[in-house]
């Protein structure tokens, strides 16, 4: 038998501190991770946003300075490629460049199926030719045919995406939907299917809207996290790219988010490992039984939570749209 490798601790390598960040402060070098928000919350604009930065070595979202710039392969399965290019074309405009001067590659295959293995070796040894340093994958859900749900059905992707990570020391971003009433969540609960997706990513970025305002949130396993910022989709000779409302300073306090009875009963279900009685809500939620009794019909209207034997739970279809 024999005993595995160690090291004691302090004799393991340092990360200098200069080269602890793919782009500063958003996104670690390195790092696998999620861009997400529910739809129409601009994830594929931030993720293109990044890659554009990362290619040219202009600062994301006209404030985050990459640290470490190179060439960037991209696979968005939900746009077709002209789209893709006239997303590209605008946002380097907004940053000062052209696209011609930059080393973006995108994957043009119609699909690609990490759930299969000659997808997944055909994914490995593009990524081991083009030696990319960023490779955004957009979005999940076209990745695949299992069920987003169950742990050891995602699991071995993300696995598989993160032995890619190791082996060519790329940065990997996945850009994942939220469940239906995510905004109303902390953000990595808020992500779509098992919790796994939370508990992989290195660096995770958060989109969402609060009324007029997009707000983007991030959090790292290594770093800490600035607070919440505004953007906004600024348009320059027509062209469109995602940038800082206030490039001065980040919010340094959360931005609050509205606590309503829904709100806080779909929080304490979320948190739940099963089924909650009305007795159980209450104590938790501290809202009066009529009060209760509204917001659970209401949730139940809209489909997000179902009456079973054992009290109330979300339902399968609030957890996978």
């Amino acid at each position: 038998m024999t005993m595995l490798p160690v090291k004691a601790a302090h004799t393991l390598p340092m990360i200098a501190p200069e080269h602890s960040w793919l782009i500063e402060e958003l996104w670690g070098r390195d790092a696998v991770g999620i861009i997400g928000g529910e739809p129409k919350c601009c994830k594929s604009f931030l993720a293109l946003d990044m890659a554009v930065s990362i290619a040219s070595g202009l600062p994301c979202l006209g404030r985050f300075l990459p640290q470490q710039t190179g060439r960037v392969l991209l696979f968005a399965a939900e746009d077709a490629l002209p789209m893709v290019r006239a997303r590209l074309e605008g946002i380097s405009t907004v940053f000062g460049t052209r696209l011609d001067a930059l080393d973006i590659q995108v994957i043009t295959s119609p699909t690609l199926r990490l759930d299969l293995v000659p997808d997944r070796e055909s994914l490995l040894e593009t990524v081991a030719v083009l030696k990319p340093r960023f490779l955004v994958l957009d979005p999940f859900v076209r990745l695949h045919r299992i069920d987003e749900n169950a742990s050891a059905e995602v699991a071995p992707l993300l696995g598989h995406l993160r032995d890619i990570q190791r082996e060519h020391r790329v940065a990997i971003a996945v850009v994942h939907h939220a469940r239906k009433g995510g905004s109303r969540l902390r953000e990595g609960q808020a992500l779509r299917g098992s919790s796994e997706f939370h508990a992989w990513g290195d660096s995770n970025l958060y989109l969402r809207r609060m009324g007029p305002d997009l707000i983007l949130s991030m959090e790292h396993r290594a770093a800490a996290s600035l607070g919440e910022l505004r953007l906004e989709l600024r348009t320059q000779d027509n062209k469109t790219a995602l940038r800082v409302l206030d490039s001065k300073a980040a919010c340094t306090e959360s931005i609050p988010r509205p606590q309503t009875v829904l709100d806080r009963v779909q929080q304490a279900l979320t948190d739940a490992p099963g089924p909650l009685t009305v007795d159980a809500l209450r104590t938790t939620c501290r809202i009066r039984t009529q009060r209760l009794h509204e917001a659970l019909r209401s949730l139940r209207n809209d489909g997000t939570i179902t009456k079973t034997a054992r009290g109330y739970l979300l339902t399968t279809s609030s957890l996978s749209t």
